[in-house]
């Protein structure tokens, strides 16, 4: 790069996260600026050729091939580069960026997030599949590479800030907090008969669709717990979770001399990009900032897992290990767009992913990335031959 500032390149810039980093990057001192090298989006290729006009962004990337030449016309004259599909998506992860922003949703993210680790950029990773799916070859892949991963999940981001690196022999455990979603008091004959609207009703945060529903199944906590595993390098059993309605708390590390530390803030994803953004070290965020004598108070409780059984898969997974974490999520994600297309009930989600599960137990251990994307199309075809 030419230029003495830092370089960025954000891989899903037109949903939540991506399009809140690129508010943060508005705010930041000059100092701390970054310029942006590619933006990738999927169908909204309006906003993305908005957001790249406006960042001034070397390359525009759609991951809709259909709409490489819509995206072609918006970007004429501008001297920005366009590309599309899974090709573009992996020259824009290889784009020379000093950070890459990870927020592609899906396993869509997993090779393109890859490409960028094995160059040696740092890692601001806000897509789950990297860990849950490919954990120790993606954590492998970041080490040899060279660059910093940096998670950008607000629990994980909350970890990352309160666990003292010279402290790591006294790690306990790890406790991931959650709202508890939409159906936090819903019994399971309520949560039976939820909709597509009800569950995306997210009360504390706001979200994509898919994740809203993750959140609202607690699905999307399923999985933080396994990437929680991978990243800081624990076993299932120190990974604990607790519903916390308020989501002010946003995780905490437990030490061996009984002491538990916590990261607090108000509900912004801001924070946690705002974090990965300027680290090592802190910088102003336009956030809002917690009024504790308006807070009043905290609650906590146990997560139910007869009503939210993902969190048991999640543990299953973990102590089954292999490519058991690529198997729930692949047969999850065919569940939830069966859900949104109302041929699958709420509840039926779990019930479907378990029984992939079961059925792809004894799957071994992945040696490369492909036996990953084997283990999840199976675990996809697998789940679709099971829908109504």
């Amino acid at each position: 790069m030419t230029s003495a500032r830092r370089s960025i390149s954000i891989l899903g810039s037109t949903g939540s996260i991506g399009t809140n980093t690129l508010d943060v990057l508005t705010h930041l001192d000059e100092a701390d600026g970054f310029e942006v090298v590619a933006l990738t989006g999927a169908g909204n290729i309006e906003l993305l050729a908005e957001q790249a006009k406006a960042h001034r962004a070397k390359l525009a990337v759609t991951a809709d091939e259909s709409q490489y030449v819509a995206l072609r016309d918006l970007m004429s004259g501008t001297g920005i580069e366009v590309a599309a599909g899974q090709t573009g998506l992996l020259e824009a992860a290889s784009a020379e960026a000093d950070m890459v922003m990870a927020a592609i949703v899906g396993t869509a993210g997993l090779g393109p997030t890859l490409a960028a680790a094995k160059r040696g950029a740092d890692i601001a990773l806000a897509n789950k599949e990297c860990l849950v799916s490919a954990g120790d070859l993606f954590i492998s892949a970041v080490k040899a590479g060279g660059g910093r991963l940096l998670p950008v999940d607000s629990e994980h981001n909350a970890i990352f800030q309160v666990l003292e690196e010279n402290q790591r022999h006294a790690i306990e455990r790890v406790i991931l907090t959650a709202s508890g979603g939409p159906f936090r008091t819903f019994t399971r004959e309520q949560m039976a008969g939820v909709t597509v609207e009800t569950a995306r009703a997210h009360p504390n945060w706001s979200m994509g669709l898919k994740i809203s529903i993750d959140s609202a199944s607690m699905f999307n906590k399923a999985l933080e717990m396994i990437e929680a595993k991978h990243l800081f390098g624990l076993s299932p059993e120190q990974v604990e979770v607790i519903v916390h309605p308020q989501s002010i708390i946003h995780s905490m590390v437990g030490y061996a001399d009984g002491s538990v530390l916590a990261q607090l803030g108000c509900p912004d994803m801001r924070h946690a990009i705002g974090y990965a953004l300027h680290y090592p070290r802190r910088g102003k965020l336009p956030v809002e900032r917690l009024d504790f004598a308006k807070l009043s108070r905290l609650d906590f409780e146990a997560p139910d897992e007869t009503r939210f059984p993902a969190l048991r898969l999640a543990r299953l997974a973990m102590t089954r290990g292999g490519v058991q974490g690529a198997v729930l999520n692949g047969a999850k994600e065919v569940a939830l767009e069966a859900f949104i297309a109302g041929e699958l009930p709420f509840l039926a989600m779990a019930e479907i992913t378990e029984a992939v599960m079961d059925e792809l137990a004894q799957l071994p251990p992945a040696t490369t990335m492909d036996d990953v994307f084997a283990a999840d199309l199976e675990a996809r075809h697998r789940a679709k031959a099971k829908l109504p």
